[in-house]
């Protein structure tokens, strides 16, 4: 596999760092919106990172100054960065690359918040390098052709809470990446072979993601306590 970055991983961080920068689209806490950046970081962290008496925003910025990762676009999860997926599709010389992290514990079915508390956070997150530069457009529509491809994937695997098959979680961060380039391609939906890539690896990564969790998950807490909580019947102790 040829990836257009490398991956470096040190416990409570996963980064993602390209050769030069790149058109980055997300909506992460610290750089949302349209970056130009190198590198895209997870950053895991527990309760005791974040406490009560500060800012969110306040604490993670710390944290990435604290780990010298203030230039990176950084995704926020309490999953175990350890446990990321990789995947990477080729469709018509088109190349999508996949790098993601899957926590599932505080899913949500669209349009349908739950009222159950959450006990265990969890959340999707999910970077997408495209081999091809793309208009600021296309940036767009690549998120929403991610956004499908990871929804896909979560109902796929069954996954659910309080009895309902989730969609996502409240917390999940898309970051889209492409080299930088003056004559970007216009259209990256499903009819185009930059979706059809994109699709495909998103797809696999946070699919096998899920199951992980699953497993993961089911180890934590047991096959019968996992089951009263996909049933709303009640929660485990933490």
């Amino acid at each position: 596999m040829n990836l257009p970055f490398s991956i470096s991983f040190r416990a409570p961080l996963l980064v993602a760092t390209f050769d030069a920068p790149q058109a980055m689209l997300s909506w992460s806490l610290t750089k949302p919106g349209f970056q130009d950046a190198q590198r895209v970081a997870w950053l895991e962290v527990r309760n005791v990172d974040l406490p009560a008496s500060e800012d969110p925003l306040v604490s993670i910025e710390r944290l990435m100054r604290d780990h010298h990762i203030e230039d990176a676009v950084t995704l926020i999860t309490s999953r175990n960065v350890a446990r990321h997926h990789l995947f990477q599709a080729t469709v018509e010389g088109e190349t999508a690359t996949c790098l993601a992290t899957v926590g599932l514990s505080n899913g949500e079915r669209v349009g349908e918040r739950c009222a159950e508390p959450v006990w265990l956070p969890g959340t999707v997150n999910t970077l997408v390098h495209v081999s091809s530069p793309l208009t600021p457009g296309a940036l767009v529509e690549t998120v929403s052709i991610v956004a499908q491809a990871r929804t896909a994937a979560i109902l796929d695997t069954d996954v659910r809470r309080a009895g309902a098959a989730i969609t996502g979680t409240g917390t999940d961060c898309i970051v889209v990446a492409a080299p930088r380039g003056a004559h970007g391609a216009r259209f990256a939906g499903l009819h185009t072979a930059i979706g059809e890539a994109v699709g495909k690896a998103v797809y696999r990564a946070v699919a096998e993601g899920a199951e992980t969790w699953r497993r993961d998950f089911t180890a934590l807490v047991g096959d019968s306590a996992a089951a009263r909580l996909a049933d709303g019947a009640g929660r485990p102790d933490a």
